[in-house]
C-alpha cells in the first residue's frame, strides 16, 4: 500500500507516516531494519494485533488504536499526543520513560506492564486496569482515573495534581506524605490504602468514612471545611 510522506533515503534517517490505516504486516515491514526516528501522524491502527513489536522511541500524533493489542510490545521512550486508544491492551508491554499527553486511554488493560518513569498528562484513563504493574516513578498529571483499578500502586511522597480518583480501586495504594493539589478520591475503594502524613486539603473526599480515617489517615492533613464535611456525614454540626 502507498505510504505518503515516507523518507527512505537512508534507513538511519527520520521517517514520517501520515494519514493511512496500518495493519500489523504494514508496521512490521516499515520498522524492519529502520534505525532512525519514526513518527506516525493521523494514522489508524484500530483493532490490530501489535503484540511483541518493537516501537522504541516512536512518536504517535493524533493516531487511533481502538481495541488494539500492544501486549509484550517494546514501547520505551515512545511519545503519544492526542491519540485515541480506548479498549487497547498493554499487558506486559514495556513503556519505560514513555510520555502520553492529551490522549484517551479509557478502558485500557495494563496488567504486568513496565511503567517506570512513565508520564500520563491531561489524559482519560477511566476504568483502566493497572494491576501488577512495575511503576517506580510513574507520574499522572491532570488526568481522569475514574473507576480505574490502581490496586497496590505507590504514590509515596508524590505531588498529585488534579487527579480524579472517584470510584477508583485504590486498595493497598501508598499515598504516604503525598501532596494532593485538587482532584478527588470521592467514593474510592480505600481498603488497606495508606495516607499517613498526606496533605489532602482542597481534595474532594466525599464518601470517606471515619473508620477509614482511623485505619489509613493517621497524621493526614485536612482543611477545616473537609473536617466539617466528614463529621457532617454522621449528623454532627460544626459551628
Amino acid at each position: 500500500m502507498p505510504f505518503p510522506t515516507v523518507g527512505l533515503a537512508s534507513m538511519a534517517q527520520a521517517m514520517t507516516i501520515r494519514d493511512v490505516s496500518l495493519t500489523r504486516q504494514d508496521v512490521v515491514s516499515l520498522l524492519s531494519g529502520h534505525r532512525g526516528e519514526i513518527t506516525f501522524e493521523n494514522c489508524a491502527f484500530d483493532g490490530e494485533d501489535l503484540e511483541n513489536i518493537d516501537f522504541q522511541s516512536a512518536k504517535f500524533s493524533h493516531c487511533t488504536f481502538l481495541s488494539a493489542s500492544f501486549d509484550l510490545a517494546r514501547l520505551e521512550q515512545t511519545r503519544w499526543l492526542a491519540c485515541k486508544a480506548s479498549g487497547a491492551r498493554f499487558q506486559y508491554a514495556d513503556l519505560t520513560d514513555a510520555r502520553v499527553y492529551r490522549s484517551d486511554f479509557s478502558n485500557t488493560q495494563w496488567s504486568g506492564a513496565k511503567l517506570a518513569s512513565t508520564t500520563f498528562a491531561e489524559s482519560l484513563l477511566t476504568a483502566s486496569r493497572f494491576t501488577d504493574v512495575h511503576s517506580p516513578g510513574i507520574d499522572f498529571h491532570e488526568s481522569l482515573l475514574v473507576a480505574a483499578d490502581l490496586n497496590g500502586m505507590s504514590f509515596y511522597k508524590q505531588r498529585i495534581e488534579s487527579l480524579n480518583f472517584s470510584e477508583a480501586d485504590l486498595s493497598g495504594c501508598d499515598f504516604r506524605d503525598a501532596v494532593f493539589e485538587g482532584g478527588s478520591i470521592r467514593n474510592a475503594v480505600l481498603r488497606n490504602a495508606r495516607f499517613e502524613g498526606a496533605d489532602l486539603r482542597g481534595t474532594d473526599i466525599g464518601g470517606l468514612r471515619l473508620a477509614e480515617l482511623k485505619q489509613s489517615f493517621k497524621g493526614a492533613i485536612f482543611s477545616s471545611d473537609q473536617a466539617a464535611e466528614l463529621v457532617g456525614e454522621y449528623g454532627v454540626r460544626v459551628a
